[in-house]
């Protein structure tokens, strides 16, 4: 493990030009993790461990629907080709298409085959459950899984009285997660993290489409 409390781009930049990852043999697969500790200083290693741990280069063969593989060329050009049929699918259920967009951004960064370490798949992350619950057959298929989606997001919006904030928590954690706490956003840092960065996107949504 490296560990120095300079700019993490300078170390990673060293460790390339100084062959540390290229040295391993082209078959093999080689990663390196960047984390940030308490005292704010920056590791590098190969072998993540317990924390928070970033992955931040890989070798080798690409793992299927990682999102580290998902390039911001393929983003932006599924958005243009999705933003037609989310703002369809954000009129059917009266939801504002920038608050559509953002949970897309934050869920799936506009990936269609995107899925998650829980089996969370799709543009909207439709858990199993949830696609079954909403008649989605195919949660690959953008169309079934925008509609399962915004159907989901408009029923907690009603549950919760149209509280944003509470129906973006409960589309992260549950909604019996955060009944459990009073109606509140639950304490957990990736739902409060998620509430956070999806209203962030609708707003800049908000504001790009006002101008």
């Amino acid at each position: 493990m490296i560990s120095r409390s300079i700019s993490a781009k300078r170390i990673f930049k060293q460790l390339l030009l100084l062959g540390v990852c290229l040295c391993l043999p082209m078959s093999a697969m080689a990663e390196i993790y960047k984390y940030r500790g308490a005292n704010g200083s920056i590791h590098f290693t190969d072998k993540p461990m317990k924390g928070n741990y970033r992955l931040l280069w890989r070798s080798g063969k690409k793992k299927r629907n990682s999102h580290n593989n998902y390039s911001l060329a393929r983003m932006r050009k599924n958005k243009a080709r999705l933003t037609p049929v989310i703002d369809n699918v954000a009129e059917q259920f009266h939801l504002h298409p920038g608050l559509l967009h953002a949970v897309v951004m934050v869920e799936s960064a506009y990936d269609p085959k995107a899925i998650s370490k829980k089996g969370a798949r799709g543009l909207m992350q439709l858990m199993p459950a949830t696609a079954n619950r909403y008649g989605v057959t195919d949660s690959y298929d953008p169309t079934q899984n925008l509609h399962g989606g915004a159907q989901y997001l408009k029923d907690l919006l009603l549950l919760f009285e149209f509280d944003i904030k509470l129906a973006l928590a409960a589309y992260n954690a549950g909604e019996n997660a955060v009944a459990k706490y009073g109606n509140k956003i639950p304490p957990y840092p990736e739902t409060q993290n998620y509430v956070k960065k999806v209203l962030n996107e609708f707003e800049r949504n908000r504001l790009a489409m006002v101008n």
